[in-house]
């Protein structure tokens, strides 16, 4: 089917939604469409069914008896029928969803799924019941039935283990946020260092240029700070209470204060278990749970440490959380009364570089790294790109390392293809070539595959002293990577 003109990107997602929902095959079939808030499935969706004359119904938090009521009304406009249908139960309902399809292939989406299921848990085994192979409701409709929602640890689950629709799905779409290059060109950012600045505050979220800002963009390096101040910041500005609304929105999310106590630790700059842990004033097997749960959520990510896996550390997903958690959550009282929030901003530069942009950055080049690198860069393309701690014994020290990239060779083994570092506002020079170099040292003598020809990756949005470069033109193991080179 033909893409709406006005949607972005998304062209791997429509073309999944396009080939299920008109896919002729007989029997009807089960899709299951999930992703984070204001990603653009619902704009998906609906511009599927307007596509190809299919049904769409968005469900609402309500009891059981009202989405009864709606969904019955939802159809018999559908048909253009005089009346609503009275349908007294859901098996009622998913055989007048699969009727739909009697003639041919259609989509039929139920959008919010979660909240049909938090008024009826049986919906899921209901479902399943319906798609049941030999039923004769089932065998002669062609609906393709599309269940969305947002509750990322719910729609986690719908399909794994032993939950109801286990194996009954055919598509299975996790629409995902814009990478940063794609964001800049949705936000249409030319400035590499702006794009990377918006970035590191609302991510890859469509809804927050269209709805949330108005298409308040930068206009220029030097307005940065005025669009802060007139967005996020502000009061009336719907992106000022989002990241609070992102964990309400959440049912696993029971106890809130915990969960938020949590995410400031991880943005506050503590990502293992032990640092979160020492910052709440808690015991270390006391975060299993809410580390599950927010991981379960998509709002966190655990991260294994490039050279031991037992070593982990915790990434927040949402850079809006993590703009919250850091910058608004100390201050929140000033910002909510203050008329003038520019001295609030200036003051929280400091955090704002080493508590945001740092770690964003470091993130944003190792995805750059694995995904979008040239593929000579490395000598080979990096099958694995992780951050790592390397022991010092003669010094009785560790170093950290930004970047570890690993290919893999035919023989399923990872060798070493680079290690780097990353810095943000710091003028990249020999001496960090050197500490790399020294790093390498040791991973060589601990007999890492590959490490002895490793290239020395230094990223820096700062830039590269003259010596630097000069080293650089002359030795190809040494790879420089600045700002523009991430949106190319």
């Amino acid at each position: 089917m033909p893409r709406p003109v006005e949607m972005f990107d998304r062209d791997r997602e429509w073309a999944a939604l396009s080939r299920f929902a008109t896919d002729d095959g007989a029997g009807a079939t089960l899709g299951v469409v999930s992703g984070r808030r204001r990603q653009g499935k619902t704009f998906l969706l609906r511009a599927l069914c307007q596509a190809a004359g299919g049904f769409y119904f968005a469900a609402e938090e309500a009891t059981d008896a009202e989405s009864l009521r709606q969904i019955g009304a939802a159809i018999a406009g559908h048909l253009n029928a005089p009346a609503p249908l009275a349908l007294d139960d859901w098996h009622q309902v998913i055989d007048a969803l699969l009727a739909l399809g009697r003639k041919g292939p259609i989509p039929v989406v139920i959008d919010e799924f979660p909240y049909l299921v938090r008024a009826n848990s049986r919906l899921p085994s209901i479902i399943q019941s319906a798609l049941a192979p030999l039923r004769a409701e089932r065998d002669e409709s062609r609906s393709r039935l599309l269940l969305c929602g947002s509750a990322m640890s719910f729609m986690g689950k719908l399909l794994a283990g032993n939950a109801p629709l286990r194996g009954r799905a055919g598509l299975e779409l996790i629409v995902p946020t814009l990478d940063h290059q794609r964001a800049a060109q949705f936000w249409e950012i030319d400035d590499p260092i702006t794009a990377l600045k918006v970035n590191a505050i609302v991510g890859g979220t469509p809804a927050y240029r269209k709805e949330f800002a108005r298409d308040d963009t930068p206009d220029s390096p030097d307005d940065f700070d005025a669009w802060v101040l007139r967005t996020v910041l502000s009061p009336t500005s719907p992106l000022f209470r989002e990241a609070r609304y992102l964990l309400a929105d959440e049912p696993e999310l029971h106890d809130a204060a915990l969960y938020h106590s949590v995410l400031a630790a991880i943005a506050a700059g503590n990502a293992n278990r032990g640092g979160i842990a020492s910052y709440l004033g808690r015991k270390s097997g006391d975060l299993a749970h809410p580390l599950t749960v927010l991981e379960d959520c998509g709002l966190i990510t655990r991260e294994p440490d490039a050279f031991k896996d037992n070593r982990t550390q915790f990434r927040i997903n949402e850079p809006l959380v993590t703009f919250y958690h850091a910058i608004m959550r100390p201050i929140w009282s000033d910002l909510e009364h203050t008329r003038d929030a520019q001295p609030l901003w200036q003051r929280a530069q400091r955090r704002f570089t080493s508590n945001i942009l740092g770690p964003h950055l470091e993130q944003l080049c190792r995805q750059w790294t694995r995904h979008q690198a040239p593929d000579d860069l490395f000598a080979d393309h990096p099958f694995r790109v992780a951050s790592a701690v390397v022991n010092d014994p003669a010094n009785r020290t560790s170093h950290e390392l930004d970047i570890a990239a690993f290919g893999l060779d035919d023989d399923g083994r990872s060798p070493l293809l680079a290690i780097g570092e990353v810095k943000w506002g710091e003028i990249m020079g020999i001496g960090h070539l050197e500490r790399l170099a020294h790093i390498r040292g040791l991973l060589t003598a601990q007999g890492r595959r590959g490490a002895a020809e490793a290239r020395l990756a230094c990223y820096s949005a700062a830039g590269f002293s003259d010596q630097l470069r000069e080293r650089a033109d002359k030795d190809p193991g040494i790879v420089l990577v600045e700002a523009s080179d991430l949106y190319r």
